[in-house]
């Protein structure tokens, strides 16, 4: 088959898939008007978010089979059109779910023990003990919304310590031996910590507003590693002054541009943004929960081996 690589990945995702006699092309810098006079070349698409996969563009790639996201959501791609022309979709979930457990696990500590504030007193030459004193996270509820393959990965990583874990998804009977599976209305009333592994949909596009938040009982620290849409930042910032969220770690922004590559610059400047930058309680990352050097050979692999399942 002819295949298009459309972002850089590790490299082994290209010397295998040759050395199974497949044809590659690497273009990563063609813009997706370019790419669309020759897509109808090829038998399939290997990318991570550079650009949207729309009907228009699935319309001129007449020859395409499969489109392989070497990630986990697929919303980047126009998934009900792409079946409807009988092409085959491929992500990897699995690949980068390790990373962001301990990216989320990593955060949360991090947020209840203030190492970040921590750390910048004493390079300043400040000793600030009791400022600093952090809260423990034995004892607390963990709610977890979204118990997929990220959701099971966090859930995991908390086996260790002394903790409730409860979960929240729409697919019933997903709960295991590191989670409880509740209503969500019994989630809202009981955590003290909130993480969020839920895809890009409808549905959680601006989920967590005021009134999602005002339907929690107990003030909590809110994680989000999942996508930025999720969040309506202006509500995260009236929450986070009021302290009915004591503090956020975010990998992922409302403001992130589609590709995951950038932020939105205009705005950076909105009032929102500019509290989420300056404020103690955010503790804030780059969308690299799961990119870490593993997950990208990880990665690379599963899409490797998924084609191979399918094609050889």
């Amino acid at each position: 088959m002819n295949i298009i690589h459309l972002d850089n990945n590790d490299p082994l995702l290209v010397d295998q898939l040759k050395s199974l006699g497949h044809n590659n092309i690497i273009d990563v810098k063609s813009s997706k008007t370019e790419i669309e006079k020759t897509i109808h070349f090829y038998d399939g698409i290997v990318i991570r978010s550079r650009f949207k996969i729309d009907k228009s563009f699935i319309d001129k790639a007449t020859n395409l089979k499969f489109i392989a996201r070497v990630g986990a959501g697929l919303e980047s791609i126009d998934v009900d059109f792409a079946k409807k022309k009988g092409i085959y979709l491929i992500s990897a979930p699995e690949g980068n779910r390790n990373a962001v457990g301990e990216h989320t696990l990593g955060m949360l500590l991090a947020l209840l023990n203030k190492i970040r504030l921590a750390d910048l007193s004493v390079r300043s030459g400040n000793w600030l003990r009791e400022t600093n004193r952090g809260v423990e996270l034995d004892g607390k509820i963990v709610g977890i919304i979204g118990y997929g393959n990220m959701g099971k990965a966090f859930a995991k990583k908390l086996k260790g310590f002394d903790v409730k874990v409860l979960c929240y998804d729409i697919k019933d009977n997903l709960g295991d031996e590191n989670a409880k599976q509740v209503t969500l209305q019994e989630l809202q009333n009981n955590v003290n910590i909130l993480s969020l592994h839920t895809p890009e949909t409808k549905d959680t596009i601006g989920m967590i507003n005021s009134q999602f938040i005002s339907n929690f009982s107990n003030p909590f620290w809110l994680l989000n590693t999942a996508r930025g849409s999720s969040v309506v930042t202006k509500d995260l910032v009236k929450a986070l002054r009021n302290n009915k969220i004591l503090g956020a770690g975010l990998d992922v922004l409302e403001y992130e541009n589609s590709s995951f590559e950038s932020l939105f610059t205009d705005e950076l400047q909105t009032d929102s943004m500019k509290y989420l930058i300056k404020s103690d309680k955010v503790l804030l990352s780059p969308h690299i929960a799961g990119w870490t050097i593993e997950s990208q050979k990880k990665l690379a692999q599963i899409i490797v081996d998924k084609i191979k399942t399918i094609y050889n």
